[in-house]
């Protein structure tokens, strides 16, 4: 509990000193012109890589396979442009990083780790590890026949236990 807190602490004071260490190297100007630009950069990449994540999502969904992968990768590239927003160095740095398609792609695996090899329940799509191929004749098969008891069948009363002649004054 208190390591999330020192961070949020610390991290604004590392980026000012990082600023003006950039500022008095380069100068005033061309560190705000730095801050400004890597911003307008975050919004710009939010704005279109979410639009895109989105669609590629849909399709996935109507191929009726699970949408995860995407939702990982816009999830990440809404962290970058997220960090290039934030002014300062260091989250522009983890910004920049998460823009490269190979760094990004080995943070969504380590982010996953084994948990694709469980079960795992997303919005109506399953993925599990099995030994039996579900494709094969091996296993249980259960036959089953669907029953509508909104219609009595013919003969018979809609409720049990109650017949036509019995009715209650």
């Amino acid at each position: 509990m208190r390591l999330p807190l020192l961070g949020f602490l610390i991290l604004p004071v590392v980026e000012l000193y990082l600023l003006f260490a950039l500022a008095a190297e380069i100068g005033g100007f061309n560190t705000l012109l730095v801050v400004i630009v890597t911003a307008i950069a975050g919004v710009t990449i939010m704005r279109r890589q979410g639009m895109n994540s989105m669609s590629r999502m849909t399709q996935r969904m109507q191929l009726g396979q699970s949408p995860a992968p995407d939702l990982l990768n816009g999830m990440l590239l809404g962290f970058a442009g997220f960090m290039l927003i934030l002014p300062g160095l260091m989250t522009d740095t983890i910004g920049v990083l998460l823009l490269i398609p190979v760094l990004r792609h080995r943070m969504a695996r380590r982010m996953i780790g084994g948990a694709m090899g469980s079960s795992v329940f997303m919005g109506g799509f399953t993925r599990t590890r099995s030994s039996v191929d579900p494709r094969s004749t091996q296993g249980d098969i259960i036959d089953g026949e669907v029953v509508d008891r909104d219609q009595p069948r013919q003969g018979e009363p809609l409720f049990p236990g109650h017949d036509k002649d019995n009715k209650s004054e």
